[in-house]
């Protein structure tokens, strides 16, 4: 009875009578539809391992044997395929309304959050390798020689991560095993990111630090998180029937072959904003800190807002230049996917300023719209 009491007190604590605003939106849904995204990618990998080959010799066919011969393989694989876009596009989401709403006002949350989201592009891009096609095979062999940009240890590094002078079965190998490993220790993480998020409760739309306007968790809001999980899984078994492989590269339904070069290579679109930012600075070790400060630059916003509402919907300019952040990151990603030719170098270069800008000018101070 001790052990049932205690584990009631702890449900009660951070989800029944969980404090949180009453204002908040459905904005706000994206972290628990995130959590669904987790446990979808989890459980589909899992069933996906038992079939898995992680050889340069089976990979390939393996992918193969659990598309025609596994019961239900092919729906497995494409849930796990498909949801690893899924997972990216909430992501992007959330951390887009974070940014919006000023939720960088609670730091350990940000800073976990931004740890999470440079883990889980760890683990898709792993994941990525392991079917073994030739845009696997090639998006694994320019990605990994980017760390020969660094100064000394570059060299040795992508050798010791390669387990040889290539990229070949040995990597195939701790590949498989990290991208194994990863999402449970992710999902430590995110337990620390829940539990910084429990401290004080979630932000609200005014980025402000409330303590008095708030109300249970549930009903209120365990309702509305219910019918962002329905929502969601029915736009994802639209995808998922209809267009499986709306995302996938054609070049990966091919074997990895060392001797033949696809003419245009790319990773998945979920990384192709970071990849243009990467292919705009001529110099490689440039590009590979351009490429981290994409990301990392996030990381800024809790020390550079100092207004007194955090939240951008209280300000006119601030409003249109993250709708044209957002428009800026779209077009990168497009051009990401572009060849290394005029007029896309430039446009990159251009977007490239105007992306790193934006971090620059959202924190000038203005005047309240009222």
């Amino acid at each position: 009875m001790k052990i049932n009491s205690k584990k009631m007190n702890i449900l009660n604590k951070f989800l029944i009578n969980l404090p949180t605003p009453s204002n908040i939106s459905y904005w706000w849904n994206f972290g628990s539809i995130l959590g669904l995204c987790l446990m979808i990618q989890l459980i589909s990998g899992i069933f996906l391992s038992m079939h898995y080959s992680p050889s340069i010799y089976n990979a390939f066919e393996s992918v193969i044997h659990i598309n025609r011969n596994v019961n239900y393989g092919w729906l497995m694989r494409l849930i796990h395929a498909n949801g690893a876009s899924l997972f990216f596009f909430i992501m992007f989401i959330h951390t887009g309304r974070g940014m919006y709403y000023g939720s960088f006002i609670k730091k350990k949350v940000w800073f976990s959050g931004t740890l999470i989201m440079l883990m889980l592009m760890g683990t898709a891009f792993l994941g990525y390798v392991l079917p073994w096609g030739q845009m696997s095979f090639w998006g694994a062999t320019v990605i990994t020689n980017l760390m020969s940009a660094i100064p000394y240890l570059g060299n040795m590094m992508v050798t010791w991560v390669w387990g040889g002078f290539s990229v070949d079965n040995p990597t195939l190998n701790r590949f498989f095993s990290l991208h194994f490993m990863l999402p449970f220790i992710l999902t430590v993480f995110i337990l620390m990111h829940l539990i910084f998020l429990h401290e004080n409760g979630s932000s609200n739309p005014l980025g402000l630090k409330n303590k008095i306007d708030k109300i249970s968790f549930h009903p209120y809001f365990s309702v509305k998180d219910i019918y962002g999980f329905v929502m969601t899984l029915f736009i994802f078994s639209i995808i998922l029937f209809k267009t499986p492989f709306l995302f996938n590269d054609p070049e990966n339904f091919t074997p990895a072959n060392s001797m033949v070069t696809p003419p245009h290579i790319q990773p998945e679109w979920y990384f192709l904003f970071a990849y243009a930012i990467l292919r705009s600075i001529p110099n490689k070790l440039g590009g590979v800190l351009a490429l981290l400060m994409s990301i990392l630059i996030i990381l800024t916003l809790p020390f550079t807002m100092n207004s007194k509402f955090k939240s951008l919907s209280m300000y006119t300019h601030k409003k249109i230049l993250f709708f044209m952040f957002v428009a800026i990151f779209i077009l990168l990603t497009w051009i990401g996917a572009k060849p290394v030719e005029p007029p896309y170098v430039l446009m990159a270069q251009i977007l490239t300023i105007l992306y790193f800008s934006y971090f620059m000018l959202i924190p000038m101070k203005t005047k309240l719209i009222y």
